[in-house]
């Protein structure tokens, strides 16, 4: 009895050891987060939040099949054609051969971006299938030593982002089907983890620690000051949230002022891209080819939308979303609170297609106007009106007209007391306003066919 009264004691050292030590643990991860997470972040993220719309460009090899291997247009899916194909390693990585972009210019690209009214651009430095647009010391696989091109994108974007002053951001993928320490054991199936949560590599660790980090501190010690680390592949089961919220501190030791969504963690809820309940590293959310319904209070967030289905170049694929759509897109996305990243996938010679140059200008012709009513615009106070969106400014509230009254009569939400409403396109002409129906008197037409802007100045 006195020895069972001893193991029982014994055990119960070990149990309130083990408790205090997890909550130890806690309280040091808690800690570890209040430290990242200081009361500057509002001052970091400024610039971001401001922003409103930035692009996304999607670029690397898969650029040069355009979607199309072996006679099949329909399954090659872009840039995931690597894995949607089965194309192994051997295959694929013979498209390093043929890269050779002679129409690439970076200053052309920043202009594009600068002229559609884009505040910063996201590029893909290295995509799930693994090679890298930059010249890398811990691969060969890369634009330098695999490709005849032998130029250093990244670093020649950079260059073009400081002149015309748009902010460089980096898209990695923790996927990587080249990298042998990071394949799933399924292979050719690279992405089998994905819906089997029992597939894994056990030498991921050392590609986490041995690769992906260096490279990702290559990206931040390269390139000047970063405005957003941009990850993707938080899905593989091999990746895990301890090694994402240990991400997330490496970056912000390098580079303290770095915006990083929240695919670095674990926490995301699939297109969605908002974050499930717990504890998970990431300043932003991130909704893919998706808006959400409402705005979250007090939740940062970027929705990625394609110009057409694809992410990267696909040849076949033609199906572009009109400039009405995009900008009435944008507008609907500010008026919940987050920001536009919109896509482009350049081709195999450099060039971003035609068609995405055309709706880019279109926006950009269109925010030259109405600009005051999305950069720094906050959410929409009130719900949607059955016309359009709101946005809002201290002292103001825009109101987008998506859909003109037939009747001539704008009705505004109850709350809102003008003290004067105009056009953004011709603020010289003051509208109509019965401040007792809430109601604004409009021509006949609108102003623009895609969304037209109204300032009403607050009576305070």
């Amino acid at each position: 009895m006195k020895r069972l009264a001893t193991l029982s004691l014994i055990t119960l050292l070990i149990i309130n050891l083990s408790c205090q030590k997890k909550a130890e643990q806690e309280t040091r991860e808690e800690s570890t987060e209040a430290e990242i997470k200081s009361p500057a972040d509002d001052e970091r993220m400024g610039w971001w939040r401001d922003a409103g719309f930035g692009m996304f460009i999607h670029w690397g090899l898969y650029a040069i099949p355009g979607g199309i291997y072996k006679g099949d247009t329909v399954r090659g899916n872009a840039e995931w054609i690597m894995d949607k194909l089965d194309i192994p390693v051997s295959e694929y990585e013979q498209f390093a051969s043929q890269f050779n972009p002679q129409k690439f210019d970076a200053d052309e690209w920043v202009s594009i971006a600068k002229n559609a009214g884009m505040k910063y651009i996201v590029i893909t430095s290295k995509h799930h299938e693994g090679f890298a647009l930059w010249d890398s010391e811990v691969t060969d696989y890369d634009v330098m030593d695999a490709t005849p091109y032998k130029r250093d994108i990244l670093a020649e974007l950079a260059d073009a982002c400081r002149k015309q002053d748009i902010k460089l951001c980096f898209y990695y993928s923790i996927v990587d089907w080249h990298h042998p320490q990071a394949q799933a054991p399924l292979y050719p199936d690279y992405n089998a983890g994905q819906s089997d949560s029992t597939v894994y590599n056990p030498d991921f660790p050392k590609y986490f620690e041995n690769y992906l980090k260096p490279q990702v501190r290559e990206l931040l010690t390269k390139y000047g000051d970063v405005g957003v680390v941009w990850f993707d592949g938080d899905w593989i089961p091999d990746y895990t949230t301890e090694m994402g919220k240990e991400l997330y501190t490496f970056i912000r030791e390098i580079q303290p002022d770095a915006i990083v969504n929240n695919r670095v963690d674990k926490g995301r809820m699939g297109m969605s891209g908002m974050n499930k309940e717990g504890s998970f590293v990431g300043d932003f959310g991130t909704p893919e080819k998706e808006i959400p319904d409402t705005g979250i209070e007090g939740v940062d967030w970027e929705s990625c939308l394609t110009m057409n289905n694809s992410w990267g170049f696909k040849s076949v694929d033609h199906n572009w979303k009109s400039e009405e759509n995009l900008i009435q897109s944008l507008v609907e996305i500010v008026s919940k609170g987050g920001n536009l990243l919109l896509n482009v996938g350049p081709t195999a010679e450099g060039e971003i297609p035609q068609p995405s140059v055309e709706r880019l200008q279109a926006m950009g012709t269109w925010l030259e106007i109405n600009g005051e009513a999305i950069y720094g615009a906050a959410a929409s106070p009130y719900k949607k009106p059955d016309w359009g969106r709101y946005t809002a400014k201290e002292g103001a509230i825009y109101a987008h007209v998506f859909d003109w009254p037939a009747e001539g009569e704008l009705k505004l939400h109850p709350e809102i007391k003008a003290r004067i409403a105009s056009f953004l396109s011709d603020t010289s002409q003051p509208l109509e306003y019965e401040s007792a129906e809430t109601v604004i008197q409009l021509p006949d037409t609108p102003l623009d066919e895609a969304v037209s802007v109204i300032k009403i100045e607050l009576d305070q």
